[in-house]
């Protein structure tokens, strides 16, 4: 199969065209522009250092949050929500949630995707109300949290950490529970993992994740700042 060697210009090879990795394409650039481009047609990128890769991985693992939720929050973590233990924010602390989120230990990596380029995109974006953090506090302390772009009616979550038993967790049920009640179609968390079919992630096959994505962004809802509970 082909890679693509994107243009100048802000344009992407449909992603049905992917490797059987994900990869679609390489290079271009990270703009704002590009990335939510890039991010309402199914497409991402993922990368260490350049060049800059682009990926739409088959299946995929997305949260439906319409007609129905299919959020599932197991017992332990439902204990430990009621029991209010770590208190949740909305868009309270988004920088140092993807700092943390771009600093933290996974298995299998020795870098971050999160280059500076990313991140000050991400900061863009999240200023003209495109990107936006869940965070869980234990008192005064950041432990948890979780970060993505909204458009339209999607929610893409871009990476989450913890620093506290839970932490994550709390965060990303306490989004998926916003989102639903903010009438959101689905959150796309990209790869389905055994950890996100635990709260009732599905894993979609690339056709079936396209078709309810263009129907999910094309939504008519505004960028917006989310205020912090």
């Amino acid at each position: 199969m082909t890679v693509y060697r994107l243009p100048r210009a802000h344009l992407f090879p449909d992603p049905a065209e992917a490797e059987p990795s994900g990869l679609l394409a390489v290079g271009g650039d990270v703009s704002p522009e590009r990335v939510l481009l890039a991010y309402a047609n199914g497409i991402f990128p993922w990368y260490e250092r350049p060049p800059i890769l682009w990926f739409s991985p088959d299946p995929r693992g997305v949260l439906p949050l319409a007609p129905r939720s299919a959020l599932h929050v197991p017992r332990r973590l439902a204990r430990t929500l009621r029991q209010g233990l770590l208190r949740v924010s909305f868009d309270a602390a988004f920088e140092d949630v993807m700092r943390a989120c771009a600093t933290a230990p996974r298995d299998g990596q020795r870098g971050t995707w999160i280059t500076d380029e990313l991140a000050d995109t991400y900061l863009a974006l999240h200023a003209r109300g495109f990107a936006h953090s869940c965070e869980a506090w234990h008192g005064a302390r950041l432990v948890g949290g979780v970060f993505g772009i909204a458009i339209g009616d999607a929610f893409f979550a871009d990476s989450m950490f913890h620093t506290a038993r839970d932490a994550s967790k709390v965060a990303l049920v306490s989004l998926a529970q916003k989102l639903a009640a903010d009438g959101y179609a689905l959150v796309d968390c990209q790869l389905p993992t055994d950890h996100l079919e635990t709260l009732g992630f599905e894993s979609w096959p690339r056709a079936r994740y396209l078709r309810e994505l263009a129907k999910a962004v094309s939504g008519k809802r505004a960028p917006e700042k989310w205020a912090s509970a």
